[in-house]
């Protein structure tokens, strides 16, 4: 403690619990990125698989609502996150209550994270080779045993590495999210370091990052080459 006084004053200033405390931004930080990422998620795969199965050519072929996800995905790709905080900012307040706050910031890292998943999606399961598509059809499965016993089976390592990427963009995205007061590393680093001048607390809120970042990717390399066969 003597030396982080000494070295790093500000760091130590803000401490550990409290509204500014260090424990408390990285639990806000893992907050926001594991439930966003959980919703996100979800609504990246479903709406993945849609774009997959309903294409031209697809098991289960719709034109209709092929353009209309892929045309929801294009859209909530194409707007910045930032603008995109202030533009859901009513569905945010009708959802959660309130505009502000880590729970608050959930809204809009949920749709701003799935339509970029949506994507990574689709490229996984579309790289599934086609010859077992059709094996799989001559059988007399059914287009949910396809979706699940062999779209998302044979994907799996691919839908592994690409989720690893959607969460570490996660991550950076839960720093912008401080402009609505969701808290987090990233929200440290800019008000109590970048705008006081406070160098040491953004190289330490930075360097906390990098970390986080680095465990996820070491966890999805590791279940990625558990799961590739």
């Amino acid at each position: 403690m003597d030396v982080l006084v000494k070295y790093f004053p500000n760091v130590a200033g803000l401490g550990w619990n409290g509204d500014t405390g260090w424990g408390t931004s990285i639990l806000q930080t893992l907050f926001m990125t594991g439930w966003s990422a959980v919703f996100g998620g979800i609504l990246g795969i479903i709406f993945g698989v849609i774009l997959v199965v309903t294409k031209p050519g697809g098991i289960l072929e719709n034109r209709v609502c092929f353009s209309v996800c892929d045309k929801i995905v294009s859209i909530f790709r194409a707007i910045p996150f930032i603008i995109l905080l202030a533009f859901i900012a009513p569905l945010t307040q009708a959802i959660v209550g309130t505009q502000i706050g880590t729970t608050a910031a959930l809204v809009p890292l949920t749709l701003g994270v799935f339509p970029f998943y949506a994507r990574q999606v689709q490229v996984a399961l579309e790289a599934v080779p086609n010859g077992k598509i059709e094996a799989a059809v001559s059988l007399g499965a059914t287009p949910t045993d396809i979706i699940t016993n062999v779209y998302l089976s044979e994907a799996k390592p691919e839908l592994i590495r690409v989720s690893t990427v959607t969460v570490i963009s996660l991550i950076g995205l839960t720093a912008m999210a401080g402009a609505i007061g969701a808290g987090g590393l990233g929200n440290t680093a800019i008000t109590y370091g970048y705008n006081r001048f406070d160098n040491d607390v953004t190289i330490v809120a930075t360097v906390l990052v990098i970390l986080l970042i680095l465990i996820v990717q070491i966890i999805g390399d590791f279940l990625a080459k558990k799961s590739t066969h």
